[in-house]
């Protein structure tokens, strides 16, 4: 009896041992840009792999990263092909995949100089056509950011010194290569995405404003927009998951946001909030 009690002792042990190991073999896998600082990069030194490494802990996961640029086809080429289960940075509602609820809401931005005598807030403002103003793929072909779209309305063409991918250099992007035009005085002001503006402001020699634009809506053009991860169709309790542990990290996530300069903005109130 001794030893079939002892057999028995032995094989929950390895039952246990083995759905321990099993538990510690789940993995958190995401599909990054490994050259796109603030957002991710191949060290993983961005603020989307901060918040990435947060929700690994959460879940009792390993962390394990598929690296590919984010271009054109890049949901293709890495969610819907399966080489990974998760994107950190969609716009809210993006239909090529089954987004959570927002985790943070940013808008454009000009990024000027503190030290010189601009003071700028909407694109309506006269100063803005007496500057030079740095834009990322400006073409008057189309195929532009927001902003580009706005200034053209505005008939601003003839101030706009555009920036294309091929400016950014062997590493960097062109929104950092605008802020760093601002700070060195080549153009007046930058149109920037705003977690590009306020991160690489930040590390400039040169103390930068960044100033959301407005209006926030410029028929039918918008400068405000929910940021969500984005999960394949059809995988809701994943998707419950995350969201799960956005609103429990809400404050984590938020001063990992901040810290890397992100500008953050409120939703607007319902009629019962306010």
């Amino acid at each position: 009896m001794a030893r079939v009690g002892n057999w028995q002792r032995a094989a929950a042990v390895a039952v246990l041992l083995f759905a321990g190991a099993a538990a510690a073999k789940r993995e958190l896998r995401v599909c990054a840009d490994p050259d796109n600082l603030p957002f991710s990069n191949q060290k993983q030194e961005g603020f989307e792999d901060r918040i990435a490494k947060l929700l690994a802990r959460e879940m009792h996961a390993t962390l394990r990263y598929t690296f590919k640029p984010q271009r054109r086809g890049f949901i293709r080429r890495t969610l819907k092909a399966k080489e990974c289960d998760l994107v950190m940075g969609v716009p809210a509602g993006y239909d090529e995949v089954l987004a959570t609820k927002p985790y943070y809401r940013s808008t454009y931005v000009f990024v000027y100089p503190a030290d010189k005598d601009i003071h700028l807030r909407s694109f309506d403002d006269p100063a803005l056509r007496e500057l030079r103003i740095g834009l990322h793929a400006f073409s008057h072909a189309g195929g532009n950011t927001p902003p580009a779209h706005a200034l053209e309305r505005r008939g601003m063409f003839g101030n706009v010194v555009g920036f294309a991918q091929a400016d950014a250099g062997p590493s960097g992007t062109p929104p950092q290569r605008i802020v760093e035009s601002v700070a060195a005085g080549d153009i007046d002001v930058g149109i920037v995405w705003g977690p590009f503006g306020g991160y690489f402001a930040q590390r400039q020699h040169r103390k930068l404003e960044v100033v959301p634009v407005s209006p926030s809506v410029d028929p039918p053009f918008v400068f405000v927009f929910d940021i969500a991860m984005g999960v394949r169709r059809g995988e809701e309790p994943f998707k419950r998951e995350l969201e799960a542990i956005l609103d429990r990290k809400r404050g984590d996530i938020r001063r990992i946001l901040e810290k890397y300069g992100v500008p953050l903005v409120e939703p607007p109130q319902s009629a019962a909030e306010r």
